[in-house]
């Protein structure tokens, strides 16, 4: 039985607040068709997960008009330090609203695109146009994603010409600050023929705060194009999140994937990669530690489609107190795709009686002529790694934070970013603890 969805919003609110923002009418419409789908499509159905009682729909679209700043020394502090300060390329949104920016000069005489997305609706509307909600996500997926469209309020368009090569990382943070709010963002990237760029974005919310966030992501890497997207995902206890990111990746091209899923309150993440065209890869490395009563379910998927294409998938998590955590892991070579090799293994690292993790590796496989593997272990700390460490005086305590932190630094380490990984090793020492 699913629960009554109340918009506190209507078609009237919804071209007004488009309107505002300049938005092409071809933007508006999707917002609408959104919007009439939000009441007729039913709840995503994530693996032994029930969400049906989640608050995805109740929150204020009320939020504290911010002005934009001309310096880093401007924003608080604890958006400051999210920054690297050396950082060339940064974007910094509250509530959906866009109050630092910063890029080279070099990357604008290549022609690259890094700007936020209800500027580059305006600025770039045909570009954005071909690629939001193209192949990667579709309004009618579901009733969340209907509504994201209906209400989406933040987010970026990062644009990377043919044979460009972004020496130097992008970096995005989002910040969720009002009370009982709601963050709707959409993000796109797109990496022409033969080019390359980093993208690294951070979600946080104060620890007071409360509200829904709903993040989508697109990513489209070309043939021969290399992408690394890295996210830090740090939201407060009573903030109900839903999170896609997806990708499609063509010949010869390459998308990796860092994610720290570090939300102290419930989450739904789906992360997915297309390898459409031959000789494609798809790397996909995911970390998170569950704290308090929050569920949490990932769903990580890479589907071949392409000969001679490669799929690897990197799961780490640790539970505490009473937390749920689920770990699907999908390796999907369809028919056609040759010589294709879908690799996965997840681990979860049980530090409470309470709480439970379940990994669940799944293969699927079309074709006879590939390899293909997994491996998923559910398990409490090794007894000989905690008697090496505290025979030379470690005390059990420290063991335990010592262990926890090399068992997630696979995927800590392939963050781009310092300042980021810092940020992502600050929040997994503070939920740890």
């Amino acid at each position: 039985m699913s629960i009554e969805t109340t918009l506190t919003f209507d078609k009237e609110q919804i071209q007004t607040f488009s309107d505002e923002r300049n938005e092409p009418k071809w933007f508006q419409d999707i917002r609408l068709q959104g919007l009439e789908l939000v009441e007729t499509l039913e709840l995503p159905k994530p693996d032994k997960t029930k969400i049906q009682k989640w608050n995805f729909t109740e929150f204020t679209r009320e939020v504290t008009k911010r002005e934009a700043v001309a310096s880093l020394e401007a924003l608080s502090t604890e958006l400051r330090e999210l920054v690297d300060a050396t950082s060339q390329n940064v974007i910094v949104q509250q509530d959906g609203q866009t109050v630092f920016t910063k890029m080279s000069e070099d990357l604008n005489k290549q022609g690259v695109i890094f700007t936020d997305l209800q500027t580059a609706l305006v600025e770039h509307g045909e570009l954005v146009k071909k690629y939001l909600y193209g192949e990667a996500v579709h309004v009618n997926e579901n009733r969340l994603t209907a509504l994201h469209a209906a209400l989406l309020n933040g987010g970026l368009f990062v644009y990377v010409p043919k044979n460009v090569q972004v020496e130097v990382p992008l970096q995005a943070v989002f910040s969720l600050d009002s009370e009982n709010g709601g963050l709707f963002n959409h993000v796109i990237v797109v990496a022409e023929a033969n080019s390359s760029v980093t993208y690294v974005e951070n979600y946080v919310s104060p620890s007071t705060t409360n509200g829904v966030v709903n993040i989508i992501a697109e990513v489209y890497a070309e043939d021969g194009a290399k992408v690394s997207f890295g996210a830090v995902d740090h939201l407060s206890e009573e903030v109900t999140t839903y999170v896609v990111r997806r990708a499609h990746v063509g010949r010869d091209g390459r998308v990796e994937w860092a994610l720290g899923q570090m939300n102290n309150g419930n989450t739904i993440s789906e992360n997915t990669t297309h390898l459409i065209g031959e000789g494609s890869t798809g790397d996909a490395k995911t970390v998170s530690v569950g704290t308090g009563s929050q569920k949490q379910n990932f769903t990580t998927s890479i589907i071949h489609h392409g000969k001679h294409s490669d799929g690897q998938i990197l799961k780490h998590g640790v539970m505490l107190d009473n937390a749920t955590m689920i770990f699907n892991g999908i390796g999907k070579i369809e028919h056609g795709a040759s010589k294709s090799n879908a690799e996965q293994t997840e681990r979860v690292l049980m530090l409470s009686e309470k709480a439970r993790g379940d990994a669940n590796p799944i293969l699927l496989i079309d074709e006879d002529d590939v390899t293909a593997g997994h491996a998923a272990s559910v398990g409490r700390i090794d007894p000989l790694q905690m008697f090496y460490l505290m025979s030379r005086g470690i005390s059990r305590k420290e063991a335990e934070r010592l262990v926890i932190h090399g068992f997630l630094a696979p995927v800590v380490e392939e963050l781009p970013i310092d300042s980021v990984k810092m940020r992502l090793r600050e929040a997994i020492e503070r939920k740890v603890k």
